[in-house]
Parts: structure tokens; sequence; C-alpha cells
């Protein structure tokens, strides 16, 4: 009987655990091309539009920002990646933005 209960108290655990849905990250919007601009736009318009960076950093001596959200629920694992490269003067230098979400592998093919 108590190997039965054991038992019985793993396999619950198991479907349970496959069943939880798992988000790691901050939630932002996945951005467009008209949204970040080379040489124009700047950190206070970023996290007007994006929210706070989740990391910070420093990249070949410029200053970065990483914004990143993932998921996971039922075996299905999702994520999204925004890395900014500043210039001195605050504006972007360069960026990357990567995602397997249904709707922007659909926009950015």
């Amino acid at each position: 009987m108590r190997r039965f209960s054991a038992t019985l108290a793993l396999a619950v655990v198991v479907i349970a655990a496959g069943c939880l849905s798992i988000k790691f990250g901050h939630e932002f919007a996945s951005p467009d091309r008209q949204l970040i601009v080379v040489g124009k736009t700047d950190k206070a318009t970023l996290q007007r539009l994006l929210g706070a960076p989740y990391q910070v950093g420093i990249d070949s001596g410029d200053q970065t920002w990483r914004w990143f959200y993932g998921q996971r629920d039922s075996g299905a694992e999702l994520s999204k990646d925004l890395t900014v490269r500043f210039n001195a003067d605050g504006t972007v230098k360069s960026y990357s933005f990567t995602s397997n979400f249904p709707d922007d592998m659909a926009r950015l093919k």
C-alpha cells in the first residue's frame, strides 16, 4: 500500500510538472524595423516603449542593454531577445532581435 501511494504521488508530481507554465525575463513588445533607428533612437525612448532592460552590460567598450522574455508550457519553449548597443551619446549604435514566437517568425521571415 505504501509503495502504491508513493508511486501515485510521484506520478501526480510528474504530470503536474509537465502542465506547469514557466515564464522568465520581462515581457516586452517585439520591435518592428521602424521602432529602433540607429543613431537616432535613445535610451529614454527604448525604456519608455519596452520597459526597463532585463540586463545591462558592456560590449567592446559600448554600453549594452538586453530585453529577454521566455516561456515554457506543455513542453513548448518560446523566447525573444533584444540586445541594443549604444553610442557614447546614448543613441543606438546597433541592435539584434531574435525570436521564435509564431507572430515574430511570420512577420520577420
